[in-house]
């Protein structure tokens, strides 16, 4: 039976709020407990800052590195990873990672935000904007790592796309199913019971219902996600997970309650990870 390596990243990639690094710290007892395995920190937070991509990649790069390599050590030693982190910005490492140890899985990516742009197309400048795209090699971000291939990605829950942005999704591969009563269906039919990498970034629930940085209306309720990921669980194996964007009130009570939501919201995929361990 595999094991399960519980990671929590706490370095900077493109923190622009210090409510990413307070989610990391939230989360990671409570899915620990969950799991029956401690945490293991990694890295130190730093201050948030608005920044452009080039420097934030230059500034993080060891951060970035680290995540990646801690998904493949897990791999590599039989483990299901499971990261904490606070930026989606891992995905630049993990993806590759992942997939270049199970080649046949799939990656879903649980998302308010496509995370589909390039240097040419973003229009921020923000590194955590762009991480799915240089995972499949529409821009190089020079961490040495291998583009994983487009059509093995499900973006779902997307409902804020910019313009190039959204061109570009259209004329990739990629899998792209909105935030709907069909998305639980869609997505199912898109993983075709395939191994799966499972990527959720939380601001894919609804902002009425859970703090976000970046709210996009008309996402989905904590419920639909639980009930979309214990859907993926039931037919797929999870072969890793990684949660992001957290934005963790400062508010101690409301903090809590949220860390409580994105806990219940991810418990299929915790399920899943603890009986394969």
């Amino acid at each position: 039976m595999s094991g399960i390596s519980l990671i929590a990243h706490r370095c900077r990639t493109s923190d622009r709020s210090a409510g990413r690094a307070r989610g990391v710290d939230a989360l990671a007892p409570l899915v620990g407990k969950r799991l029956g395995v401690e945490p293991r920190a990694i890295g130190t937070p730093a201050e948030p800052r608005e920044q452009r991509f080039d420097r934030d990649l230059a500034d993080a790069r060891g951060c970035l590195l680290e995540a990646g390599g801690q998904v493949e050590d897990a791999l590599v030693r039989g483990d299901v990873p499971v990261l904490l982190a606070g930026e989606c910005s891992v995905g630049l490492t993990t993806l590759p990672a992942a997939l270049a140890r199970r080649p046949e899985a799939r990656v879903l990516w649980l998302d308010a935000h496509g995370d589909f742009n390039t240097p040419e197309t973003t229009e921020s400048g923000y590194l955590g904007g762009m991480p799915l795209a240089g995972a499949c090699g529409l821009w190089d971000a020079g961490l040495g790592t291998c583009p994983i291939d487009p059509a093995r990605v499900v973006l779902a829950g997307v409902r804020s796309l910019g313009g190039p942005e959204r061109a570009l999704l259209e004329s990739s591969p990629v899998t792209v199913v909105g935030a709907s009563l069909e998305t639980l269906v869609f997505t199912q039919n898109a993983l075709d019971r395939a191994p799966v990498y499972v990527h959720v970034d939380l601001d894919v629930i609804d902002p009425a219902a859970f703090p976000a940085q970046f709210p996009a209306p008309g996402g989905l309720a904590p419920d639909k996600v639980y009930d979309l990921l214990e859907a993926v669980a039931g037919e797929c194996e999870i072969v890793g997970v990684e949660v992001t964007g957290f934005e963790a009130p400062e508010d101690e009570l409301e903090r809590q309650a949220a860390a409580s939501t994105a806990l219940h919201v991810l418990e299929p995929l915790l399920d899943a990870v603890a009986g394969a361990g």
